[in-house]
């Protein structure tokens, strides 16, 4: 297999998708792709989506999954767009999705009809499950900690791990979402990640850009043990957890999250349709005032 990866960046979220294809087959799968939100005007569109469009068939390939690395709390999937522009594609996630599904149901009182058993989505992915599409072989490594449903996969010589590890100039993701844990994600990177070989190409779901520098997505094991600002190598537990959760006290919420974790637990479904023929997101309000209302 000659592997080969495309990198699309979205600045407005500081998101990477990736295509990722076998150059002989032309089998080829997407990673956390994006769709489009302006929360002024609420106004969805599908720039990014179209980019990776263009890119699959200008390469001629042969897409088989939208592999999501978790439900994304800073921007909407676009999943769906691909199901409908591919047919036989399968959107997949963990299976611990469910948990994820069970706290933001209680979290958006959602009616009864919103299940939690992951149906919404077509495959749901066992840890270190292997999945085939095509010639490629896909492995799930569990990263969870950041949500319970984090998944990184391993491809070739090249794992992909959303929000689980970032440049090494940056650190790890954050744990203080509903159900997050930073001694679980502390254990998951030095087991499933920290322990492939060094050369192991690392591929992030976001970059933050510290400092200004230019936008980078690609590090390696072997950079990341040795280097990352918040977890190298030799990094205890207690030091891990102590700093993650100090930090996490002070960040504030991600300015999309209830937009994109509504559409995100749903597989990327867009609410449905309503009798004026017009979509509605639900936001919780979170009241912070010093007189009743």
């Amino acid at each position: 297999m000659k592997q080969a990866i495309k990198t699309f960046y979205d600045p407005a979220t500081f998101t990477l998708t990736y295509v990722v294809y076998d150059e002989d087959s032309r089998d080829a799968v997407v990673i956390d792709p994006v769709l489009d939100y302006n929360p002024i005007g609420s106004i969805v569109s599908d720039e990014s989506f179209q980019q990776v469009v263009d890119f699959v068939a200008e390469n001629d390939l042969k897409l088989h999954y939208v592999l999501e690395t978790h439900a994304h709390a800073d921007h909407l999937s676009s999943s769906q767009l691909f199901r409908d522009e591919y047919p036989g594609i399968k959107v997949a996630i963990s299976g611990r999705i469910t948990g994820v599904q069970t706290v933001f149901k209680s979290v958006y009182n959602l009616e009864e009809s919103f299940v939690t058993d992951g149906n919404q989505f077509d495959t749901l992915i066992e840890d270190f499950e292997t999945l085939e599409a095509g010639t490629l072989r896909i492995k799930a490594l569990p990263t969870p900690g950041h949500t319970p449903a984090c998944l990184s996969f391993l491809i070739g010589d090249a794992v992909f791990t959303g929000d689980a590890l970032f440049m090494p100039d940056y650190g790890t993701g954050r744990c203080d979402f509903p159900a997050g844990d930073a001694r679980t994600l502390y254990r998951c990177v030095t087991d499933n990640l920290y322990s492939l070989p060094d050369e192991t190409r690392v591929f992030v779901g976001h970059d933050y850009q510290p400092g200004g520098r230019d936008v980078a997505w690609e590090s390696t094991i072997g950079d990341e043990k040795a280097n990352n600002i918040q977890l190298k190598a030799d990094t205890t537990e207690d030091d891990f957890v102590t700093f993650r959760e100090q930090r996490d006290s002070g960040l504030a919420a991600p300015k999309l999250i209830y937009q994109s974790i509504l559409v995100n637990i749903d597989a990327g479904h867009l609410p449905k349709m309503e009798s004026n023929n017009q979509r509605y997101l639900k936001i919780p309000l979170n009241l912070k005032m010093q007189r009743a209302v």
